[in-house]
């Protein structure tokens, strides 16, 4: 039996902290896990920040109430979860990705959390388990399933390499570069049909 397992932000929705990097004008929260591979290295990166700054949990919040899907990701997860099923394997957290899901028609999403207090301020994570997305894959694998993968970033290559048939999708030249065997795609119709092609 297969599982789709999609990254979310680049591949179905835009990338939050950048868009709240440009909402608060603070350029050093553009870097993405395009950018810096260590997950946690980045994230106490952000977290330094957003203390220097004074800004939590309420104002990220409210920019990505602003954010939608990119155009066509809703109408591809659609048809993806008519022909399989579809996990959303992402390194956000639950508390960023709710009402993304919502205007996604709410497909499964395995995710982290923040550790917020009472004032809002983010004092830290708390990451599902280590190597989340290639130890979920490894794990549905253990149980029967066969794993197709996509992701745009870093953090993505280890369950895209783990699976039957892995993909890129709106990755950057370098990683795309890194890794020329992976097909790489740029729009969701011809990312579907290869896809639909591995089941």
């Amino acid at each position: 039996m297969n599982i789709v397992c999609l990254d979310m932000e680049g591949v179905l929705v835009p990338e939050i902290w950048i868009a709240f990097s440009r909402a608060t004008g603070i350029d050093e929260l553009k870097r993405t896990t395009r950018d810096e591979p260590d997950y946690d290295k980045l994230m106490k990166f952000r977290l330094a920040i957003l203390k220097e700054h004074g800004l939590g949990l309420r104002e990220i919040q409210a920019v990505i109430a602003g954010i939608d899907p990119f155009p066509g990701a809703k109408e591809f997860l659609d048809a993806l979860r008519k022909k399989t099923q579809v996990l959303i394997l992402s390194d956000t957290f639950e508390q960023f990705a709710a009402p993304l899901m919502e205007k996604l028609g709410m497909p499964t999403l395995f995710c982290n959390s923040l550790e917020v207090s009472p004032d809002g301020a983010i004092t830290g994570y708390r990451m599902r388990i280590a190597n989340s997305k290639l130890s979920t894959v490894r794990a549905l694998q253990s149980i029967g399933f066969d794993t197709i993968a996509a992701g745009d970033s870093f953090n993505d290559l280890g369950m895209i390499r783990a699976s039957k048939a892995g993909f890129l999708f709106r990755s950057t030249e370098k990683i795309k570069a890194d890794n020329p065997d992976l097909p790489a795609f740029e729009e969701f119709p011809p990312f579907l049909a290869a896809i639909e092609a591995a089941l």
